[in-house]
């Protein structure tokens, strides 16, 4: 994992410990200096303690290095229980920064588990997953693609479900030219994230790059359609040409006019086209903003 802030603990043991009095101040308030950490005051006796502590643990795990977990057996360290007034148990502490900060009692459900642990994990931030994707699309953008992908595929490890690390993963494929690895990563993306606007780009990307390979020269379709204006076939490979050539917003001129021509040709395929583009690009992209607001005016008149 590249150090892009708070190193992600190895294993389970990293994450949930049986602690002691002796080790309290290391393992609890020490630790939560980095992370979050809950502290689950149990004893064997304790009924819905088992319920309670595989949750909580589960929890802890799928949170993935956020937060922590230690458990502490009131029966075996009656001191700490009593120094921080624990009367029943199952109870369980949250601190932060050295310091206490939530908490609850008695066994409760896992959607409520879920919520506690949410609200930690949020206290910690994002473990600098934030700042590592900032720092991998400027390696992108400045032609490190080797790099971009070796810290997109570390901030995967982090979160596999971070859509802006998949989808900045299979660009850095594509802008190494490896659209086969590309599209097997877009075959198997997880399918919680596989419609978001990041993973959609880049699937757009590779279907705009398949098309390059077989785009034709410039030249020579731009002359077909002034040689006779209706051939739309010659128009949209144009278009196609233009894109694969760099003239994006020429290619979106063109498909606009074919558009206007007439929206139904090829089963709308000037308007698929389009919207492949236009998810290409940064919502934000000047050519997105203007060829949508065109688009509608044509589509609404």
């Amino acid at each position: 994992m590249l150090e892009f802030g708070q190193a992600k603990p190895e294993n389970t043991a990293d994450l949930i410990k049986d602690i002691a009095e002796a080790t309290f101040m290391q393992d609890v308030i020490e630790a939560s200096k980095e992370v979050p950490v809950i502290v689950d005051f149990w004893a064997p006796w304790c009924g819905p303690c088992k319920s309670l502590g595989p949750a909580l643990e589960a929890a802890v795990t799928a949170a993935r290095g956020k937060v922590r977990m230690a458990k502490v057996n009131i029966d075996e360290n009656p001191n700490i229980a009593a120094q921080l007034r624990i009367q029943s148990i199952p109870t369980v502490y949250a601190f932060f920064q050295g310091k206490p900060v939530d908490g609850f009692q008695g066994a409760v459900q896992g959607s409520e588990i879920k919520a506690f642990i949410d609200r930690l994990a949020a206290l910690g931030g994002d473990g600098g997953l934030g700042e590592a994707l900032a720092a991998a699309e400027a390696m992108l953008t400045d032609g490190a693609a080797v790099d971009a992908a070796e810290t997109f595929a570390a901030i995967l490890g982090e979160d596999p479900e971070s859509a802006a690390a998949y989808g900045g993963m299979v660009r850095a494929h594509l802008a190494l030219d490896n659209l086969d690895q590309a599209e097997g990563m877009l075959a198997a993306v997880p399918a919680k994230i596989a419609e978001s606007p990041e993973v959609e780009a880049a699937r757009a990307q590779l279907a705009l790059l398949r098309q390059a390979a077989s785009a034709g020269p410039v030249g020579e379709l731009q002359a077909r359609v002034e040689a006779d204006p209706d051939d739309l076939q010659a128009r949209f490979d144009l278009a196609r040409a233009q894109h694969a050539s760099g003239q994006v917003q020429a290619a979106v001129d063109t498909l606009l006019d074919l558009f206007r021509r007439d929206r139904d040709w090829n089963d709308g395929a000037a308007k698929a086209q389009l919207f492949t583009i236009f998810e290409a690009l940064k919502p934000t992209d000047p050519i997105v903003l203007k060829g949508r607001r065109k688009l509608s005016s044509m589509i609404f008149v």
